[in-house]
């Protein structure tokens, strides 16, 4: 609500209005990520930086350290540890690694990360234009390692810069599956029942293929909204970016439904049937 008067606001946003703050706030310290904003246009970078970002760390780490307590329990421990310590490690042991990783890979792909303000390009047409921009790759890279949903930008990962190319779709998308296919791993692990979780594993991945697959499969055919005019209409083209392929839409949709994480790469009311 005061970020007006703070630091790293080169563009000079405005606080955010009582109601929508406390929306923002309870969202994303829930993991829910419910975006009644658009993050390029309300949200100064510190704000996406200490607020936004730092809640999608620790509500993660939240999630880790809660299914941590519940493995210890399903194997007979006495004790089910200190919620602190596992926040605590999952937060600079997996989420701030693997999040620097992933930034510095997208910021090698194209991803902007930088403070200064909004850029002014002018076009061909002789038309002046502000391209927003800021800390794009950080906030990205947590949003999808830690099933968040949150994008930067309104449009998500759908928008130009928030994925630049085919790769940084690719690795956005396995960054979304990465730590839950984990947690699998790790409860066999501490249960000492890896077999136990192979089977868990197994009944996701063929629910998670079958469902891409069909999706995919689904969307080759025509586009309804186009059926009365002369034009090509399959397979599905609406609302998808033609930078990834008409496949990447369905099967992003599918990743961030089954791990509960949010983002987009299409606009799934237009596209996604």
């Amino acid at each position: 609500m005061v970020q007006g008067g703070l630091p790293l606001n080169p563009d000079g946003k405005t606080g955010l209005s009582p109601d929508l703050a406390f929306n923002t706030a309870a969202s994303f310290t829930s993991n829910t990520n419910l975006q009644h904003y658009s993050g390029e246009q309300s949200l100064s970078y510190l704000t996406q930086l200490t607020a936004i970002m730092w809640l999608q760390f620790v509500s993660a780490a939240t999630g880790i350290a809660a299914v941590t307590a519940l493995c210890r329990a399903l194997a007979g421990e006495p004790k089910v540890g200190n919620f602190y310590r596992d926040l605590a490690r999952a937060t600079a042991l997996i989420l701030l690694p693997l999040s620097f990783l992933l930034a510095l890979a997208l910021v090698f792909l194209g991803l902007p990360m930088t403070f200064q303000g909004a850029a002014v390009a002018h076009t061909l047409e002789g038309a002046v234009q502000t391209i927003a921009r800021g800390p794009v790759a950080a906030v990205v890279a947590i949003k999808q390692l830690g099933t968040n949903g949150g994008g930067f930008f309104g449009p998500n990962s759908s928008h130009p810069l928030e994925n630049t190319v085919f790769v940084s779709n690719v690795l956005e998308n396995m960054a979304i599956r990465l730590i839950p296919m984990a947690t699998v791993w790790m409860f066999g692990r501490i249960t000492k029942h890896r077999r136990h979780a192979a089977v868990v594993f197994a009944v996701m991945l063929v629910m998670l293929v079958a469902l891409a697959g069909l999706a995919t499969f689904t969307e080759q055919a025509p586009t309804r909204a186009l059926d009365n005019l002369p034009v090509a209409t399959a397979p599905n083209r609406e609302g998808k970016e033609l930078r990834f392929g008409e496949a990447a839409g369905p099967l992003w949709a599918v990743s961030t439904t089954a791990t509960s994480n949010g983002s987009v790469n299409a606009m799934h009311d237009r596209s996604i049937r």
